[in-house]
């Protein structure tokens, strides 16, 4: 049975063509529910993501489907409004793999390791997610549960055995864990205060709650954008023209505005430094161009970090994770090849298992025989001859069985297999 992946990422592929191909929930099951109709009994996984849309296929011997028509199934399942029409204009970009290569792959992705932010930890939830879903639809069989569940513990592998994830590379992961916990022991008696509510801000609000914040006010000129993040993530929402209120009593301010000039001045602060009295603040201006004049930061009782500050400990923390790769990479392709081992062995161990079927089926009629033609035989003698019938089974086994699984074990073994097969008519 061969595997292979057809798709394409963010190194073979611009946004403008992968978005082409980007499935949602209900698109991606509507592909795997109408794959029968196009690989017949293949096992089929889709994973699609802003970054990636892979299509796992295994499929019984060694010739791989055609990577056009995959793809074009694919632009049909996906039915754009402006479907391409020439399928050659996405083929450049589009990748596959084959057999180990594949399985590598895998593993290589669901760790971070083939990630635009390397050792990031969503995709593999995105992979879990993925697989779940061809569950749900009767895609994935033995082999698939076998190589996702593989891929999976991989991951977590990497996870427990490097220190890959370790190292934050986001700049919201670093403002809040290797700035503001290092100021604040905690952050659930905190008053917080996040202005802008674009994709920088959410990602922050994102891990103030995991490291739990609770007191959180959200600010932002678009004043929906605001409401929709404090439903989400449990806060309060205050006007623009209130932010100077808020931040008078705040301990923590992360701000990640759009904004072309400051929306806090040095002014503006001095307004409310009366209000504040001598309590800490610290300020992590995730803004570029920058959100609080630089001189604010020279004022007592004032922190004030740049994104050049966070950027540094980005650079430290990335020169980490890179130091880590080889280990990843080598816990992934080690558990690829032990997968791909077991795969190559699978065909001798049915075979292996019918035999043992076909010897016990015979053993047992020729014991039975013999027990109606000696019918005054006691337990004790039926049992004795019940175990040298096994035994005698188990040694006409061995050699034979062990030399397949030898042969197995080095990926040679198609020809004692098919000989094995024939002589015991096992296909029959």
């Amino acid at each position: 049975m061969g595997i292979c992946v057809i798709g394409l990422n963010y190194k073979s592929a611009l946004l403008d063509v992968r978005e082409q191909l980007v499935f949602s929930r209900g698109e991606a099951l509507s592909v795997l529910n109408n794959s029968s109709e196009f690989f017949g009994g293949c096992e089929i996984v889709l994973l699609s993501t802003c970054n990636r849309t892979e299509i796992y296929i295994a499929c019984d011997g060694d010739a791989a489907p055609d990577s056009v028509r995959v793809i074009e199934y694919l632009l049909q399942q996906k039915s754009l409004s402006q479907p391409v029409q020439d399928v050659s204009a996405i083929m450049p970009h589009i990748f596959m793999y084959k057999d180990l290569a594949a399985v590598e792959h895998l593993f290589f992705v669901v760790s971070g390791l083939d990630s635009m932010l390397l050792g990031e930890v969503q995709i593999a939830g995105q992979v879990k997610l993925a697989y779940q879903l061809a569950l749900e639809a009767g895609t994935v069989g033995a082999l698939f549960n076998r190589l996702f569940q593989a891929a999976l513990k991989t991951a977590k592998q990497v996870t427990n055995e490097t220190e890959l994830h370790k190292h934050r590379v986001s700049l919201p992961s670093i403002a809040v864990v290797d700035f503001a916990l290092q100021v604040f022991e905690r952050l659930d008696d905190k008053r917080v205060l996040v202005l802008g509510a674009g994709e920088m801000g959410r990602e922050t609000l994102q891990y103030l709650c995991e490291y739990g914040a609770k007191n959180i006010t959200i600010s932002n000129r678009s004043i929906d954008k605001a409401e929709l993040l404090a439903v989400e993530f449990g806060g309060k929402v205050v006007d623009w023209s209130g932010r100077f209120d808020v931040l008078a009593e705040a301990d923590l301010v992360i701000s990640a505005t759009g904004a072309s000039d400051y929306v806090v001045m040095l002014s503006d602060f001095q307004r409310i430094a009366l209000k504040r009295g001598k309590r800490a603040l610290l300020i992590l201006d995730l803004a570029a161009p920058r959100d609080f004049e630089k001189t604010i930061g020279e004022l007592g009782n004032v922190y004030l970090y740049s994104i050049d500050d966070l950027e540094e400990a980005c650079m430290r923390n990335r020169a980490g994770r890179e130091r880590e790769t080889p280990k990843a990479k080598l816990i992934a392709q080690r558990n690829a090849n032990e997968f791909m081992r077991w795969l190559s062995y699978r065909p001798g161990a049915i075979v292996i298992r019918k035999l043992r079927e076909q010897l016990e089926g015979l053993k047992d009629v020729e014991v039975e025989r013999l027990f109606n033609k000696l019918s005054d035989l006691n337990e004790r003698e039926k049992a004795e001859i019940i175990y040298s019938f096994e035994r005698f089974t188990g040694k006409i086994l061995h050699l034979p069985l062990s030399s397949l699984r030898d042969e197995s074990k080095n990926g040679e073994q198609n020809t004692l297999l098919k000989a094995l097969a024939r002589l015991f008519r096992i296909n029959e």
